[in-house]
């Protein structure tokens, strides 16, 4: 059988061949806008307005933070000229990044898009969310509830970084992202160009995904992929995540705009991600004493395809880790059935926190779970479309327990919780639906 993520290459591999080029122009719209920290450097280009928007296509909404702060947020554009970039024949690295940080006040500051329309168009040719229509839904008209270049809260604010899953873009972690900062952290959200499905940088040039072309080279057949051949595709795939991740640290400080500089607290740092990204999140910390505690919402630490397979461990999961982690699977995802996961927790030396989440699935830990159910409901998808994505929880309690996982895990270390002794003590009485590792 095909595995999953093979399923999502070689089905983008062929939505890609479709697509103009690698480097390719946003929709007039964005081709207008300008990026930039407050109005100078790396903002997001301003939304489409109704009369530039696709008719007849369906617009779904984000939930609102939990947290008592509005939210801000700013863009930037971050260039290491002292690493060419590992997927295409370019002699520097350059990433998008966004901040999302506590403000002060949020009205007169527009909503950031969750997608610049050139992301949007990209995604909804190769977006994974299989079973959806991607041409029905106008994914640029989606708003997140963070405002561009509102005013800083007056604090400060512990740092988490945000690596999303294997060919999706930052952006489809808003849910959880955008709570965060409402409840006191400064997020920083990390496009992995050429990993991304697209990364739409200032002036509207956007750059496509080379991950489906180079899975196709090691994989011709995906039903029938080798794994001896696959594990060093996923292996570097994760080096370049965590080499960016460790740029951004170094660079991000000195290019924030002076009214985050002294907002943000580096000296409290903390990071995770979903699938490929919750496994960056681990290794980065493995390799860079600033990270003091991450989270991994169902990600794999191995170089394989699917979850319970063994061998090609990570070096992180080999040798573990001496900080805090927290894992989070999707139903039927622990320390027993993940053998990556036990290689980690058998291995390692600082508190582990491990937790599934009973009726979840592997994108219940993006936008997909507020996303999908309403365009289920508007296309009148099957049922069965939904559970494959999103499983069975009803999804504002998934929402409000992933929110609330979080908060308490960065609360203990990184924030007012640090330094107190005793386990963590997870909200499972509120959350039923938690159940933690034996």
């Amino acid at each position: 059988m095909q595995t999953r993520r093979a399923a999502v290459l070689s089905a983008a591999a062929v939505a890609l061949s479709a697509l103009p080029g690698r480097a390719v122009a946003a929709p007039a719209a964005a081709g207008r806008a300008r990026s930039g920290p407050a109005p100078r450097q790396g903002q997001v280009p301003a939304a489409r307005s109704a009369d530039e928007r696709e008719p007849g296509l369906l617009r779904v909404a984000l939930p609102a933070p939990g947290g008592p702060y509005p939210v801000g947020t700013v863009a930037l554009r971050l260039v290491d000229r002292s690493r060419p970039d590992p997927w295409v024949a370019r002699p520097y690295r350059e990433l998008m990044v966004s901040v999302r940080y506590p403000a002060h006040r949020a009205a007169g500051y527009p909503r950031a898009p969750q997608m610049l329309p050139g992301e949007a168009a990209a995604f909804a040719r190769l977006n994974g969310l299989q079973g959806v229509p991607g041409d029905r839904v106008d994914w640029a008209a989606t708003r997140t509830p963070a405002h561009q270049g509102a005013p800083a809260a007056v604090g400060r604010f512990p740092v988490v970084l945000y690596s999303p899953g294997a060919g999706d873009p930052r952006s489809l972690g808003s849910t959880l992202c955008d709570d965060l900062a409402s409840r006191g952290y400064a997020v920083v959200t990390v496009d992995h160009t050429y990993d991304a499905v697209a990364v739409e940088f200032p002036r509207g040039r956007v750059e496509l995904t080379v991950l489906p072309e180079e899975f196709a080279k090691v994989a011709p057949d995906p039903e029938h992929a080798d794994p001896a051949r696959v594990a060093p595709l996923l292996r570097r795939t994760v080096e370049v995540r965590v080499a960016d991740t460790r740029f951004v640290l170094d660079r991000l400080p000195q290019v924030l705009p002076p009214a985050l500089r002294d907002v943000l607290d580096f000296g409290r740092l903390g990071m995770f991600g979903h699938s490929a990204g919750g496994f960056t999140a681990l290794q980065a910390m493995s390799e860079d004493p600033r990270i003091l505690a991450a989270a991994n919402f169902d990600g794999v630490l191995a170089y394989v395809q699917e979850d319970g397979d063994h061998g090609y461990l990570s070096p992180v999961a080999a040798h573990g880790l001496d900080r805090p982690f927290l894992l989070v699977g999707k139903d039927g995802n622990t320390r027993r059935t993940v053998p990556s996961w036990d290689a980690l927790w058998k291995h390692s030396t600082g508190p582990r926190h491990g937790l599934t989440l009973r009726g979840a699935e592997h994108a219940t830990y993006t936008d997909a779970e507020p996303m999908v159910p309403q365009i289920a409901r508007a296309l009148r998808l099957p049922a069965a479309t939904v559970t494959a994505l999103i499983g069975t929880i009803p999804p504002r309690r998934a929402i409000a327990t992933e929110r609330a996982c979080l908060a308490a895990f960065f609360t203990r270390y990184l924030n007012a919780g640090a330094g107190r002794p005793g386990p963590l003590d997870w909200p499972v009485r509120r959350f039923p639906d938690l159940r933690p590792f034996a």
